[in-house]
């Protein structure tokens, strides 16, 4: 499959232009989406998800119009956005049933048996006759996941997916992901570029609403080859490295400042070649566009 987006805009009332003529291509497997808060990530999710128009563009699932014919892009859709709410009285497996229904599937057996797989993928089976309002943050993000695999969906988008998640929930979502992308879309809106530069074939990053940059995460890497330098610094002289160089970021390593800058000599003697990440890729991008 193949989700096109071309030339979108989007102003809301109060003026904040969220997304400025962007355009993008995106084939099965995972992508990723990086973008700092307030890039546009979120209002590009719901686009897609069919939960907002947009003033200008076009957003294609095929040969299937994203923005008219929405029933249809619908039955195709898993979708788990960044605020997830449930009912509380409810329990777990009652809600996967009452989903799965929406979801047109057939047969109490049926329902029943999807809905137990799908707990077991989250790591939910033990909890299924509790109700919702019982259920932790990071136990309330899983039961989303869980939702938005109903039906086998073609397209899957999930917006800070592992938010309130522990380490090992975490792993274990982001392998789950990994599975399931082999035929179908999955778009990863996130902050945290580790998940992207692990999980994701192809990647964007975006900020102010617009694109800055599009590609595999290894090319996005490799493109950075020979010019990030770092070394380690005092807290008092970050200033002035700020002022002397392109400073990409700056990490603590044991509460010790290591700076990385992008040139494409070695800045002085004291500097050290640094093999790029995607960190240096996404800071670098963003403060290029600041």
């Amino acid at each position: 499959m193949q989700l096109s987006i071309q030339n979108i805009s989007k102003t809301y009332p109060n003026g904040v232009q969220a997304l400025k003529n962007l355009s993008l291509t995106i084939e099965n497997g995972m992508f990723g989406l990086l973008g700092p808060n307030g890039a546009g990530k979120s209002t590009l999710m719901k686009t897609i998800a069919t939960l907002q128009s947009v003033d200008e563009g076009q957003v294609r699932l095929d040969d299937i119009n994203v923005l008219k014919q929405k029933a249809e892009i619908r039955k195709l859709l898993g979708y788990l956005p960044q605020e997830f709410g449930v009912y509380p009285r409810v329990t777990a497996e009652e809600m996967l049933l009452h989903y799965t229904a929406l979801k047109g599937v057939q047969g109490k057996s049926t329902r029943s048996q999807i809905v137990n797989e799908l707990l077991v993928q989250v790591n939910l089976y033990d909890v299924r006759k509790k109700k919702l309002s019982s259920f932790s943050g990071g136990m309330k993000r899983r039961f989303g996941i869980a939702q938005a695999f109903i039906g086998n969906p073609k397209l899957i988008i999930v917006d800070e997916p592992t938010a309130g998640l522990d380490p090992a929930e975490r792993v274990r979502f982001n392998n789950l992901l990994s599975e399931i992308s082999e035929h179908i879309i999955v778009i990863l809106s996130t902050h945290i570029v580790d998940d992207v530069s692990e999980l994701c074939k192809q990647m964007a990053i975006i900020n102010q609403g617009e694109l800055l940059l599009t590609g595999s995460p290894t090319a996005l890497k490799n493109s950075m080859a020979g010019k990030v330098w770092t070394k380690s610094i005092t807290k008092e002289g970050m200033k002035e490295y700020e002022e002397r160089y392109q400073v990409i970021y700056t990490r603590l390593e044991e509460s010790t400042p290591i700076v990385h800058v992008y040139s494409d000599e070695r800045p002085d003697d004291s500097f050290e070649l640094k093999k790029p990440d995607l960190q240096d890729v996404y800071f670098h991008q963003v403060k290029m566009e600041n």
